[in-house]
């Protein structure tokens, strides 16, 4: 898994609620790490058991179902769902 904020490399197998980057310290139990995060998702979450949907998918939480992510940088460093439809819609017409 890579940091969303900072992209460095998390080693760490299993992330607990309170981990945080080693590099800029930011959290690191937090939707955009998860493999369940989807932009295009309801709720932005893929795993269909999520009780209570996560308001800040940037902050940490305690959310039982959070998995490290196997994807560099989910939506892209601080980059808002409409930059990533529009970078995505870009690539795809691309010559």
């Amino acid at each position: 898994m890579h940091c969303a904020f900072c992209m460095t490399l998390i080693s760490e197998e299993r992330i607990g609620f309170r981990d945080e980057c080693s590099k800029c310290g930011s959290d690191l139990h937090i939707c955009r790490n998860c493999r369940f995060f989807d932009l295009y998702a309801a709720n932005q979450c893929r795993e269909p058991a999520i009780p209570d949907p996560v308001s800040d998918k940037e902050r940490r939480n305690l959310c039982e179902y959070f998995k490290p992510s196997d994807q560099q940088g989910q939506a892209g460093k601080g980059e808002s769902a409409g930059d990533a439809a529009r970078r995505q819609l870009e690539a795809l017409f691309k010559k």
